[in-house]
């Protein structure tokens, strides 16, 4: 019995080093994660011109912000684009559009009318209108196609596009243009979406990335509700819409009635912001309202304190 008591206590033991262990090798670190694909895969991969490997790949503990992205890929045009990282993780899908006298990929063939290959002439393009683009809105979605009777629209980005969704097949008008108005209401995650876009037979397709932001919530407090002329007042708060900047507007008495600009500052890794003023002797006696928002404009919040009262 003693025996199996002191296995117990063994087995106890142990299991208290592996969580600690796992605890203590995964710190939450506040960056970002990209997972990357590409048509065709095997392109290679540069973050701010670094080469960060091939697709399909992952690249973890990117910084939040704005970030440089670019697909290289032998007899393909290169693709870039500029991103916005947060602490979330991020999926990019990457079409890569082929060189006008590269042969088409191994299995793919040409369809022929009579002795004219239409699937060297087929060519399409993609642009989005919103980029920033607001939870709630909707986005126009437009481009041109030749060669084809059709443009097939498909998206990846957080949350139920993780994986890829199929919006649309759309006909181009008799002028080879095309457009798609996209309604995904407020149920919509912030991050980073990419809209990938093919004619009929997927022989050549284009791609173009937009941000997504809302969804969340901006807070501020105060570090005293009743200050004086010449102290320092500390605002401070949340901002988890997915924006990186929060922007500060001071209303009162005085030359402060229609408002003073306090201008943008940072949202840090832990969706936290801060700000410090020094509060100037010409400040008139009264009640002050301190309005922080998003950037964009998508959530809001306030607070009020004194100036003056003894």
């Amino acid at each position: 019995m003693r025996c199996k008591f002191g296995f117990t206590i063994a087995i106890f033991f142990v299991l208290v080093s592996v969580l600690i262990s796992g605890c203590i090798s995964n710190p939450i670190s506040g960056k970002g994660t990209l997972k990357l694909t590409s048509s065709p895969s095997g392109a290679e991969v540069y973050l701010d011109n670094q080469y960060r490997g091939s697709t399909p790949c992952t690249i973890p503990d990117v910084e939040p912000g704005s970030h440089t992205l670019e697909l290289r890929s032998s007899g393909y045009q290169s693709w870039s684009t500029n991103i916005t990282v947060s602490q979330e993780s991020s999926q990019i899908y990457a079409a890569l559009s082929p060189l006008s006298n590269t042969p088409l990929p191994q299995g793919v063939s040409p369809t022929i009318t009579g002795t004219t290959t239409i699937a060297s002439q087929t060519k399409v393009t993609v642009k989005v209108n919103k980029n920033p683009m607001i939870i709630g809105e909707s986005n126009l979605f437009s481009g041109t196609c030749t060669g084809s009777d059709s443009v097939v629209l498909k998206l990846y980005g957080s949350g139920f596009y993780s994986k890829g969704v199929v919006l649309d097949q759309v006909k181009p008008n008799s002028l080879g243009s095309w457009s798609y108005t996209w309604n995904p209401g407020t149920s919509l995650l912030s991050g980073l979406y990419t809209l990938e876009v093919s004619d009929a037979q997927k022989t050549t397709a284009d791609s173009a990335a937009f941000s997504v932001f809302g969804g969340g919530v901006v807070s501020i407090t105060s570090s005293t509700f009743s200050a004086v002329n010449g102290e320092t007042v500390t605002f401070s708060g949340q901002c988890t819409s997915g924006a990186q900047n929060v922007n500060l507007v001071l209303a009162g008495p005085g030359q402060f009635a229609g408002g003073v600009d306090y201008g943008t500052f940072p949202v840090l890794a832990d969706k936290s912001w801060n700000f410090k003023v020094t509060l100037d002797n010409t400040m008139p006696t009264g009640q002050y309202v301190m309005y922080v928002n998003d950037v964009p404009k998508t959530s809001s919040g306030y607070v009020q304190f004194t100036v003056g009262f003894a």
